[in-house]
């Protein structure tokens, strides 16, 4: 039923309706190839099973077979750390599920997903989803929230790198990072074009000084975004500071900003994906359970897609509505 259910997400359904229809609309022989034999769900069915399953064992299997699927490039893998709630699961009793997921910077795969508990927030769901994923000789990438000494501790003795951005929530090593005479340390630029737009991203890079208290840091930097309308010419200006465990000879200043801007992928491959191609906030399946499996269910979809190369998600659930026969392809291969 979840190999069914995933080639239906493939095909872009969204509530347990669709599931259910678009498992009818299969034939004999292909429901028999996803285990069902000759038998097409109810949707109350679906409803039922969804609301029950354990989704952490469901969450754990899945990031092991996209990990399996993945190789390293570019010499390490990075994996970016970011959460994000499903609105549409909010009742009147309990707030919405915020799930925290690890997405592979390359190939834009999911590697694992956890809950943060109700009471609690993303910061120590972070460090169960490190500890649930072979981080040997990765970078894991996080933003202002999660640069944490215990985060990074937990990075590192999971033989991995980090690439923390610091902000106000670390308010010391912040203040340290702004004090650094940067005016004084080499540049590295990059200009980007598009969307309207002139882009320049400046990063200066320097060893982290023995005083900063942090585990296992190696370099600091300070990364300066500019940006420039192309037609009104106005101009923005961010200046942000990473920590990261990594060494000169491992991360010179170009991978740092290749790294620092790969995180944001987590954002524009996966989250606003789930947000505008299927649905989710506007997503009214609250049923135990159900709503993290509806997620994790995109969540394999956007994988698939993505280990098939394909750049346009929307398009390719539009194909895939009417090709079940090769939604099925890529989830029994």
């Amino acid at each position: 039923m979840l190999a069914a259910a995933v080639v239906a997400t493939l095909g872009g359904a969204r509530s347990f309706a669709a599931l259910a229809q678009s498992v009818a609309s299969l034939s004999p022989a292909e429901r028999a190839m996803l285990g069902l034999g000759d038998t097409s769900p109810e949707e109350s069915t679906w409803r039922k099973l969804f609301a029950r399953l354990d989704t952490d064992l469901l969450d754990a299997i899945v990031g092991s077979w996209m990990f399996a699927r993945t190789t390293i490039r570019a010499r390490r893998r990075v994996i970016a750390i970011d959460g994000k709630t499903v609105r549409g699961a909010r009742t009147d009793d309990d707030r919405a599920p915020h799930l925290v997921a690890g997405l592979d910077h390359h190939f834009g795969v999911v590697l694992g997903q956890v809950c943060a508990d109700m009471k609690s927030n993303e910061i120590p769901a972070a460090r169960t989803l490190l500890a649930s994923i072979d981080l040997s000789g990765t970078v894991v990438t996080a933003d202002a929230m999660h640069t944490q000494t215990a985060t990074a501790q937990a990075i590192l003795d999971g033989h991995a790198d980090y690439l923390l951005t610091v902000k106000g929530n670390m308010p010391t090593l912040h203040a340290y990072l702004k004090d650094i005479d940067w005016k004084s340390v080499p540049a590295t630029s990059s200009v980007q074009t598009g969307h309207g737009r002139r882009v320049r991203r400046t990063i200066k890079v320097v060893d982290a000084p023995k005083w900063i208290e942090f585990p296992g840091a190696a370099q600091v930097a300070q990364i300066r975004r500019t940006a420039t309308d192309r037609k009104t010419a106005k101009r923005t200006c961010e200046v942000v500071y990473i920590i990261t465990s990594a060494p000169f000879t491992d991360a010179k200043p170009e991978t740092l900003a290749e790294w620092t801007c790969g995180h944001w992928s987590i954002e524009n491959k996966l989250h606003w994906v789930r947000d505008v191609s299927f649905g989710e906030d506007a997503s009214k399946v609250r049923t135990g359970q159900a709503p993290r499996v509806m997620a994790s269910l995109r969540n394999t979809a956007i994988s698939l897609l993505r280990l098939a190369d394909v750049t346009n998600i929307a398009a390719a659930l539009r194909h895939h509505h009417k090709h079940a026969d090769q939604a099925m392809k890529l989830v029994l291969t």
